[in-house]
């Protein structure tokens, strides 16, 4: 599936844009879960903008579907990805990314839910065979991204809005997350944003530069259990 088969100034300065960029929510309000793995705990609260991902998410959180997959695609700079249910009994080596659960969800694109560093969103198949976009109805993936300047952000959106009916428009607050915090902004708009991590990132880190093959699947399998937590 596309995404598929796609310093100290501070961090704790890093750590409150990153959890104050929610769109004006109430974080207390918002349903959480806890992506446990042998590099540590990932907190994410999930949006309330996006109720379809939200609801399938924690469906499947309380069916215990994503105990014991691996994230079975890590880029670094880019994302980590997993929630593919046949990887619960990959042997080591074989190609990963073509499970699902037998259902897709209508996208739920929103303006102001970007890329920024530590977003989960969801994985999908690429357009030629998904033109409506539609997410995977069990993978995802958590944006790790990087830097990028206002340049480099105006070039992408050019290319990217020559081959869209309604152009990307970002706000100056968007501009300054993608320069001072990361992200990967060419994936906006084409892929459902559904929440974000609270506390972990740097979890997502250390996944993200592990050892992996040709197919970028880790080497060492990652597995992850994931449960609702309240706080």
């Amino acid at each position: 599936m596309l995404i598929k088969k796609l310093f100290y100034t501070t961090l704790f300065a890093v750590s409150l844009l990153l959890s104050g960029v929610v769109v004006g929510q109430n974080k207390s309000k918002q349903a959480k879960v806890l992506i446990s793995t042998e590099f540590g705990d990932i907190k994410i609260a999930l949006y309330n903008e996006t109720p379809k991902h939200r609801d399938n998410f924690i469906k499947l959180v309380k069916e215990g579907m994503y105990d014991g997959t691996l994230f079975h695609r890590v880029i670094n700079d880019f994302m980590i990805q997993g929630g593919d249910p046949d990887s619960k009994t990959a042997p080591a080596g074989a190609m990963l990314g073509d499970g699902d659960v037998g259902y897709t969800i209508p996208e739920e694109f929103n303006s102001t839910l970007i890329h920024k560093k530590g977003v989960l969103a969801a994985a999908r198949e690429p357009d030629n065979i998904n033109p409506s976009k539609a997410s995977s109805g069990c993978q995802f993936y958590i944006v790790e991204g990087r830097t990028f300047t206002r340049a480099e952000i105006d070039k992408m959106l050019k290319g990217k809005n020559a081959r869209r009916k309604e152009p990307i428009v970002y706000t100056e607050e968007q501009y300054k997350t993608y320069e001072t915090i990361g992200g990967y902004p060419s994936l906006d708009m084409d892929y459902t944003v559904f929440g974000e991590v609270l506390e972990g990132l740097d979890v997502v880190e250390k996944i993200a530069v592990v050892e992996k093959d040709k197919r970028n699947r880790p080497v060492k399998d990652i597995k992850m259990t994931i449960k609702i937590v309240k706080k």
